[in-house]
């Protein structure tokens, strides 16, 4: 489970977030590159925009439940 002390400072504000256990697998971002991007400068991913739509939620849901280091959360 992601650690919401250990957020990414990147990330967007809004329910979900990357902390920064992330290992820059890319999952994620192929899952719903409309919710996350990478830092190049630390190679780690972050929420660059909130889901907007019900299918960018859904996907982002997705990334967040198929995150092999669990590195991704949602309080919302």
């Amino acid at each position: 489970m992601a650690d919401p002390n250990e957020k990414n400072p990147l990330n967007v504000a809004g329910s979900f977030y990357n902390d920064l256990t992330c290992i820059d697998c890319d999952l994620c971002r192929e899952i719903a590159p409309s919710v996350f991007t990478r830092d190049d400068d630390e190679g780690l991913s972050y929420v660059w925009k909130q889901p907007a739509s019900p299918d960018d939620h859904r996907l982002a849901l997705e990334a967040m439940e198929s995150c092999p280091t669990q590195s991704i959360g949602n309080d919302g």
